[in-house]
């Protein structure tokens, strides 16, 4: 007799949650670009703090969210502000906190740039692990790649892929072109683990080549450095200095990609490749993700929040293809107003000749898109049950943005008037956040039967 297999029993992997440091911590140094003594205070934060820089050099301090939202333009850096207020250089402490899992924590420094160190997130993690970390039992906040981006700027590249898992693969190439001799080609493959972090990542130091380290130095900028401190390569190598790693310069560009995606705000589960990328693309793709998200959060809530499908709007109103111009009522807040949603694709009849070159859907197809959640919106009204509304006039109508395929069209209608007979309604359609149109409606109420 064959012996029966007993089925294993699925395990779901457990729900990662959120950390904070066990202990306030201390880094001191100098800044990379300004020379400027600093000294960085690593806090313990509360669930959903997320990480926040705080300028206590001012009166009064001025703290700044580690996003990318709060993100300015830097050579060669991150760096965050709010209004004239900056945090330089801040990607080698965030790519530590972020390699250690690190979802909370308030920064304290007492001038404009992060500590540099060794070039390394070393100093941060060796400052970290002997207080350790605290798990704080609340959820953290993933971004997962639902779809695959990428972002190109001359031959420079990042792109996110969906991987199954939990966690961030990253693989990236690091060519110089004709530096090759100096900075050979170089591939780096790597599982973002606190373990896998610390042996693999966190040691490995930002670099330049010698000619660009003397273009700094010429413009003022890290003239408090010599090449026994930081990476400089020159036609034999590292000057004055040794590798840590045969690879540790694509090693480091991979520390600050970690470091530069954390801008996103939250850990990001799926598959990173890049080549030749920096600090400008790799914040470019933590704003691509975290809108990516975003779109899917909302896309999410308006599926739990469907007010009316189209099978639900079918039996309201007597419009059929390729007239009935709403998908679905996210929003129905009695008779006084409603949301809606168009979704506007290539396939619409219109665009055959609105225009073949430029498909733009008709401004007089948005009104009407309009006044038919009106319509929707009136047949919540008791008196007005059974009856239809037949658009009698407009007034006050705007075309404000062109509305063209892929766009989702958001429908506003709002009850100004309703008797049993007349009814005006104020409706708007946005694109995004952007006002594509607005009208005063004015409605007829007629019986099902006399259409």
């Amino acid at each position: 007799m064959e012996r029966q297999s007993t089925p294993r029993p699925v395990v779901e992997p457990p729900t990662p949650t959120q950390h904070t440091v066990a202990d306030t911590v201390s880094v001191e140094g100098r800044g990379l670009m300004s020379g400027a003594p600093v000294t960085l205070s690593i806090e313990p934060a509360d669930p959903d703090h997320g990480i926040v820089f705080e300028r206590t050099d001012l009166d009064p301090p001025v703290r700044i969210p580690a996003s990318v939202d709060q993100c300015v333009d830097r050579p060669r850096r991150s760096a965050v502000a709010s209004g004239e207020v900056v945090v330089e250089t801040v990607e080698h402490c965030l790519s530590a906190l972020a390699g250690l899992g690190i979802d909370n924590a308030l920064l304290r420094l007492d001038a404009q740039e992060v500590p540099l160190g060794d070039g390394s997130a070393d100093p941060f993690i060796a400052a970290i692990d002997p207080v350790g970390l605290v798990n704080q039992e609340v959820p953290r906040s993933t971004i997962k790649i639902e779809a695959p981006l990428v972002i190109e700027e001359g031959d420079a590249m990042i792109a996110a892929f969906p991987a199954s898992g939990q966690g961030l693969h990253v693989v990236y190439e690091l060519d110089y072109g004709q530096q090759a001799d100096r900075i050979p080609r170089q591939a780096f493959a790597f599982d973002l683990t606190p373990d896998n972090y610390r042996r693999d990542i966190a040691r490995a130091r930002t670099y330049s080549l010698a000619e660009e380290a003397q273009a700094l130095q010429s413009k003022g900028m890290c003239t408090h450095l010599s090449p026994s401190e930081v990476l400089v390569v020159g036609e034999e190598g590292p000057i004055d200095n040794a590798w840590r790693f045969d690879d540790e310069p694509v090693r480091h560009k991979v520390l600050d990609m970690i470091g530069d995606l954390s801008l996103a705000g939250a850990a990001i589960q799926g598959r990173i490749v890049a080549s030749r990328s920096g600090h400008s693309l790799n914040r470019k793709l933590a704003a691509a993700l975290r809108e990516q998200a975003s779109t899917s959060v909302a896309a999410t809530a308006m599926r739990d929040t469907c007010m009316m499908d189209i099978r639900a709007i079918q039996r309201i109103m007597p419009h059929r293809y390729p007239m009935l111009l709403v998908d679905r009522v996210l929003e129905m807040e009695g008779d006084e107003r409603a949301v809606g949603v168009k979704n506007v694709t290539i396939n619409e009849p219109f665009f055959g000749g609105h225009y073949p070159k430029t498909p733009i859907m008709p401004g007089v197809l948005i009104v009407e898109a309009m006044a038919q959640l009106g319509g929707l919106l009136l047949s919540q009204r008791l008196e007005t049950i059974g009856k239809i509304a037949v658009l009698l006039s407009l007034d006050k109508v705007k075309l404000r943005h062109p509305v063209t395929p892929g766009d989702q069209l958001i429908l506003e209608a709002r009850t100004v008037r309703a008797s049993s007979r007349m009814a005006s309604i104020d409706c708007r359609a946005f694109v995004g956040d952007k006002p594509a149109a607005e009208a005063s409606i004015r409605f007829m109420m007629v019986d099902a039967e006399s259409e």
